[in-house]
C-alpha cells in the first residue's frame, strides 16, 4: 500500500546512486509507523501550541533588536538619513526548527543578516551584546568569537538561542532575500560561509528528500535514539543535529516509498554496513568559480584523515562531521548495531518501539574512567569555562590515541553532572577508557598518558577569556568510585544480572569483561593486606575518593606524578595505583609543598589504569622497592586466610592438595600477584618473582615526548 504521494516520487532518482529499493509500506509497516507515532507523541517530543507561538514571538522581537541596532550603527557612520530609514538586517532560522523537527524546550538556531559595513568583530560581538546584556527579558548571554562558527549564546525570555552572524556583500539586506542563491557568498570570509552554511544545508536537505512529512517523523525519532543512547553531541565527536539530518536523508532517498517505522529501520540496517570513510551525500559536490575549499580527499590532505565523512549539500561542500574520531566512531557503530539488533526483533514482533529507546548504561559499561572536575569563582563564569572545556574534550581523545598509537580508546560521555551537595559553581564530565579490541596483550605492557592530560590540560589553560577560579581536574576513578550523582535519584542501581550485562556490552573487548564472581574474594584479599604497605608512600600516593574540588586541591600537587597506563599482564582492565619510582625533585618539591597551607595550582590527578582485572576497592597507599620476598610469604598466608574465610576447612585441604604440583603452585601464585601488581611484583617465565624495579619485567610505552 502506497500514498499517491508517494508514487508520485517513485519515478525520481534522489542523491548520487539509484535507490536500494523502491518497495512501499505493507498493512504492517504502516501499523507499526502508528505506533511509533504514538510513542513519540507520548514521549513528550512535540512542543505545545503555546510554546510554539511563544517561539515565533521571541523570533519577532529579536528581529526588531537586530534592526534597531543596524539602523544605529548607520546613523553613527554619517549615512543618510535615506539610508538609515532603508537599514535592515534579517532573523532567519536553521537546524532542527527550520527543519521542523525541535521539541520542546530545544535551542533555536538563528541567523541574522546584516548589511556589509556591520562586522562580526567589533559591531556583533560588542555593539550588539551590549545591548542584548541591558535587556531584562536576556539572560545566560554568552558570546564565543573564537569558534569555529562564531556564535552568541543567550535566553530570550527563557528560549535557548544561538545567535550568528552573516555580513554579505550589499548596502540594504531585502527581507526576501533567497539565502539559497550562490550569490550571497560573494565577496565574504570563511566564518561567514560557515555562518551562512546552517541556513543553506537546511533548506537544501528539505529539497533533496522524497517526502518531508516521512522524513522529519524519522529524523526526530532518530535524534531521540541518538540522545537517550549517549551520542548526540556533534562537539564531543558523535552526531550532532546537522549528521543526523544528514544520515536520515540519505536513507530516504535509498527508499523513496518507505514510511517511517520502514526507514527507521533502514538507518540501522545502513549504517551498520556501511564502509567507512566512504562519504554520505546527497547530491554531487558542486565546484564553483568562487574558490571556495570543498570536501576532496583527493586535492586535500587533510580530508583523507576524516573518519566518518558526512557532507553537506550546499556549495561549499564541507566535512560536517570532522569531530569524529576514531574511538567515537567505534562506540557509534556498537550503537547501531544495537538499534539493528533492536529493530530486527520489532519486526518479529518480539519487541515494542520503547526497547530501541533505553538508556545507554555508561557507568556500568567501562571499568576505567577519567573524571573532569571544572569549576569556577560563580555561575556565569562556569558557563562559558564549561562551554570552553567541553569543547576540548575532542582534542583529550584525539591526544590519548595519538599518544598511544590508537591501542587506548576513550569515550568522551556527552553528558554534564553535578553534585547537589556542593556549594561551588562546578560541573562534571566523565570519559570511558579501554584497551583497543583485538590487541594482542604483551606481558606488562603500559602506556603512559601523563604528559598527554598535561597537554590537555596546557591548552585548556589557553582559554582567551580565563578569569581567577576558573580550573580544571583530571582523576582517575573505577566503576566503583564513581560519585552517587550521576546516577538516576542520586544513588547507585543494583548491578544488573550478567545475562543483561552481556547483551548491553557484547562488542566489548575480551579485556574489558567483568570477571563474574571474583569482587568479593578480591576485595577480602585487598582489605587484609592493606595493613602491608608503607606510611610514608599512602603520604605520597593515596588515592582520594571523588569528592568536590575545593576539597581536593591540597592533595592535586601530591598526585601529579602518579602513571595512568593500561597493563596486559591479565585479562581484565581494573584499576589500582602505581608509584612511579623515578619520582624527579620536582615531583618531591610538590610532595613538599602539600604540607604548607599554600593554594594548590592545577594539576592533573592521575593513578594507573591496568588490566588487573580487580576490585575498585583498590584504594590503598603503594609501596614498590624492596618487598618482593616479604610479599610470597605475605601471599602465602592471605591465601590461607583467605580460603579460611570463605571456605573453612574444606577450602584448606584443597589448598593442600593444590601445593603438590608445582605448576599449579605456580599459578596460584600468580593469579594472587597478578590483582596486586600495585605491589611491584611479576613473575617471569622461569617462577621468579621480582621487583617491578629491581626487574624491569612491565614493558612501559613512556609517551610523554611523542608528538
Amino acid at each position: 500500500m502506497v500514498s499517491s504521494e508517494g508514487m508520485g516520487t517513485s519515478s525520481k532518482q534522489y542523491g548520487v546512486t539509484k535507490p536500494i529499493s523502491m518497495a512501499g509500506p505493507t498493512d504492517t509497516d504502516l501499523q507499526r509507523t502508528l505506533e511509533l507515532e504514538k510513542f513519540l507523541v507520548d514521549s513528550g517530543l512535540h512542543e505545545s501550541k503555546e510554546e510554539a507561538a511563544k517561539r515565533e514571538e521571541v523570533l519577532y522581537r529579536l528581529g526588531q533588536v537586530v534592526k534597531d541596532w543596524v539602523k544605529q550603527l548607520t546613523r553613527i557612520r554619517g549615512y543618510t538619513d535615506q539610508m538609515v530609514e532603508d537599514a535592515n538586517a534579517v532573523i532567519l532560522t536553521f537546524g532542527s526548527y527550520r527543519l521542523g523537527v525541535h521539541g520542546p524546550g530545544a535551542d533555536l538556531d538563528t541567523l541574522c543578516l546584516g548589511p556589509s559595513y556591520v562586522n562580526r568583530e567589533e559591531d556583533f560581538f560588542y555593539t550588539l551584546h551590549d545591548i542584548l546584556a541591558n535587556m531584562e527579558e536576556v539572560t545566560e548571554l554568552q558570546p564565543v568569537p573564537d569558534a569555529h562558527v562564531p556564535v552568541m549564546r543567550f535566553k530570550f525570555d527563557g528560549i535557548s538561542i544561538d545567535l550568528l552572524y552573516a555580513s554579505i556583500s550589499c548596502l540594504i539586506v531585502p527581507e526576501d532575500l533567497d539565502i539559497s542563491d550562490v550569490s550571497v557568498l560573494h565577496d565574504v570570509d570563511e566564518p561567514t560561509v560557515r555562518s551562512l552554511n546552517g541556513c543553506r544545508v537546511a533548506d537544501q536537505i528539505l529539497k533533496l528528500v522524497p517526502n518531508v512529512e516521512h522524513y522529519r517523523t524519522s529524523l526526530r525519532c532518530l535524534k531521540f535514539w541518538a540522545k537517550r543512547r549517549g551520542i548526540y553531541s556533534n562537539v564531543t565527536g558523535f552526531l550532532g543535529g546537522v549528521n543526523l539530518a544528514l544520515l536520515v536523508a540519505r536513507v530516504c532517498q535509498l527508499y523513496p516509498n518507505a514510511v517511517p517505522s520502514m526507514l527507521v529501520s533502514r538507518f540501522f540496517r545502513v549504517y551498520t554496513q556501511w564502509r567507512w570513510p566512504n562519504p554520505v551525500m546527497l547530491c554531487p559536490i558542486e565546484e564553483n568559480e568562487l574558490g571556495f575549499s570543498v570536501w576532496d580527499p583527493r586535492k586535500n590532505p587533510r580530508d583523507r584523515t576524516h573518519h566518518m565523512p558526512i557532507i553537506t549539500p550546499a556549495y561549499p561542500c564541507m566535512n560536517s562531521s570532522y569531530n569524529v574520531s576514531a574511538s567515537t566512531l567505534r562506540v557509534m557503530m556498537e550503537q547501531f548495531q544495537y538499534g539493528n539488533k533492536i529493530c530486527g526483533e520489532i519486526e518479529l514482533s518480539k519487541a515494542c518501539w520503547s526497547a530501541l529507546f533505553e538508556p545507554y548504561i555508561f557507568f556500568e559499561s567501562y571499568k576505567n574512567y577519567l573524571q573532569v572536575d571544572v569549576v569556577a569563582a560563580d555561575v556565569d563564569d562556569l558557563r562559558t569555562w564549561k562551554g570552553w572545556v567541553e569543547s576540548r574534550l575532542r582534542q583529550l581523545t584525539l591526544m590519548v590515541e595519538r599518544d598511544t598509537f590508537g591501542k587506548l580508546q576513550c569515550h568522551p560521555y556527552p553528558h554534564e553532572y553535578f553534585d547537589t551537595s556542593r556549594h561551588c559553581a562546578h560541573c562534571v564530565f566523565f570519559m570511558g577508557l579501554q584497551r583497543k579490541q583485538g590487541e594482542v596483550v604483551q606481558e606488562g605492557q603500559q602506556f603512559d598518558i601523563r604528559a598527554t592530560v598535561e597537554e590537555f590540560r596546557h591548552s585548556v589553560n589557553m582559554y582567551m577569556f580565563w578569569k581567577p577560579g576558573m580550573d580544571i581536574y583530571v582523576s582517575h576513578v573505577r566503576r566503583r568510585q564513581v560519585p552517587c550523582y550521576v546516577f538516576p535519584g542520586g544513588y547507585k542501581r543494583s548491578r544488573p544480572s550478567r545475562p543483561t550485562l552481556q547483551l548491553e556490552n557484547r562488542h566489548k573487548s575480551l579485556y574489558d569483561d567483568e570477571v563474574s564472581g571474583t569482587d568479593h574474594v578480591e576485595s577480602n584479599h585487598k582489605r587484609k593486606c592493606s595493613g602491608k604497605v608503607g606510611v610514608k608512600h599512602d603520604l605520597i600516593l593515596k588515592r582520594h575518593a571523588p569528592g568536590p574540588p575545593g576539597e581536593r586541591l591540597a592533595s592535586c600537587n601530591s598526585l601529579s606524578t602518579d602513571r595512568l597506563s593500561v597493563d596486559g599482564v591479565s585479562d581484565g582492565h581494573g584499576l589500582r595505583n602505581a608509584e612511579d619510582p623515578r619520582l624527579s625533585n620536582g615531583a618531591q618539591e610538590e610532595l613538599d609543598r602539600t604540607e604548607s597551607p599554600e593554594p594548590a595550582s592545577n594539576s592533573s590527578v592521575i593513578t594507573s589504569v591496568t588490566s588487573d582485572g580487580g576490585s575498585s576497592d583498590d584504594i590503598g597507599s603503594v609501596s614498590v622497592a624492596g618487598y618482593a620476598e616479604e610479599r610470597v610469604k605475605d601471599f602465602e598466608v592471605l591465601n590461607k586466610a583467605r580460603f579460611d574465610d570463605t571456605n573453612g576447612t574444606d577450602s584448606i585441604t584443597l589448598v593442600k592438595n593444590k601445593m603438590a604440583s608445582r605448576n599449579e603452585v605456580l599459578q596460584e601464585l600468580q593469579e594472587q600477584l597478578e590483582p596486586n601488581a600495585m605491589l611491584g611484583m611479576v613473575v617471569d617465565s622461569k617462577a621468579k618473582v621480582h621487583s617491578a624495579v629491581e626487574k624491569p619485567m612491565i614493558r612501559r610505552f613512556s609517551l610523554a615526548s611523542t608528538v
